[in-house]
């Protein structure tokens, strides 16, 4: 199935259980893709994860039958897969900026529409990227586990963390390391790190683990972070995936190798600022 076709019935699939407790793995079942690249894929795509979507439509269409029918607060929780009437009241809040209870009182409410993907064609256009078999290596950073749902927002908190607390004179951050050995689509572990000095101490509070060789699919980013990065990774799941005859995903692992920051008059601010994304593949 290609990936724009995946996408569209992975929607209609979403839409027909919504009121049921589907996860990502039902979805990705569905679309036969797995779940780790199906997670990732969708989420570059279309903006939110598959969770974030499912949640946003069904407090949308609560946020509906509030407004147009008899419906109790209770009975739309349960209905929509909360545990209780408060739970989903803190939920309905959160997503519409106000109480249920208000909605009969006038309160406007969000809308919260049927993904529609459209897929624009863009001819001759070349990705760059190289393949390289590398062989193991050791690398020695500070690991912390991040649900995918929010690693957006909190893997930049972590970097800014390492430096603030001093751990920036250990571990300058060579390398942001994802990896998901199970190729799920809930937790990750990501690691800041550089390569590991078998003649140095390990500090307190970091690790050394061994990335397995692989081929290494190699895409290269110039600009300022974190906007180059996004940017490409983006295209990786846009376009060159669904695209790519040859290869597939190999294992758990997507590593951000950093350029030298003081190499370039505004640090990783500078347009031309220096990373690359790698992705270990195999052949189909």
């Amino acid at each position: 199935m290609e990936w724009a076709e995946a996408i569209g019935e992975a929607v209609r699939f979403m839409e027909s259980h919504i009121t049921e407790n589907i996860t990502v793995n039902d979805v990705a079942e569905h679309v036969h893709i797995s779940p780790f690249y199906f997670h990732k894929g969708f989420s570059m795509l279309c903006g939110y994860s598959v969770t974030e979507y499912i949640r946003n439509r069904r407090l949308s269409l609560a946020g509906e039958e509030l407004m147009t029918k008899e419906a109790t607060i209770l009975t739309l929780a349960v209905k929509y897969g909360y545990d209780s009437a408060d739970s989903f009241s803190r939920a309905f809040r959160r997503f519409h900026g106000v109480l249920p209870k208000a909605v009969k009182r006038g309160a406007v409410l969000k809308n919260f529409a049927p993904l529609k993907l459209t897929i624009s064609m863009k001819g001759g256009y070349l990705m760059d990227y190289r393949i390289v078999k590398k062989e193991s290596f050791a690398v020695m950073g500070v690991e912390k586990e991040f649900d995918y749902e929010n690693a957006k927002q909190e893997i930049p908190a972590f970097w800014q963390e390492h430096y603030a607390c001093g751990r920036g004179k250990d571990v300058c951050g060579m390398f942001g390391i994802n990896i998901d050995l199970q190729m799920g689509n809930e937790k990750f572990v990501y690691l800041i790190a550089d390569i590991y000095n078998p003649s140095v101490d390990i500090p307190e509070g970091f690790t050394v683990k061994t990335i397995p060789a692989f081929e290494w699919a190699v895409f290269p980013c110039k600009g300022a972070l974190p906007e180059s990065l996004q940017d490409v990774n983006v295209k990786i799941f846009s376009e060159w995936l669904p695209a790519l005859k040859e290869y597939e995903f190999a294992a758990g692992y997507c590593v951000e190798m950093y350029d030298a920051p003081d190499e370039y008059p505004k640090g990783t601010a500078d347009e031309n600022y220096y990373t690359e994304i790698w992705i270990p593949v195999k052949k189909k």
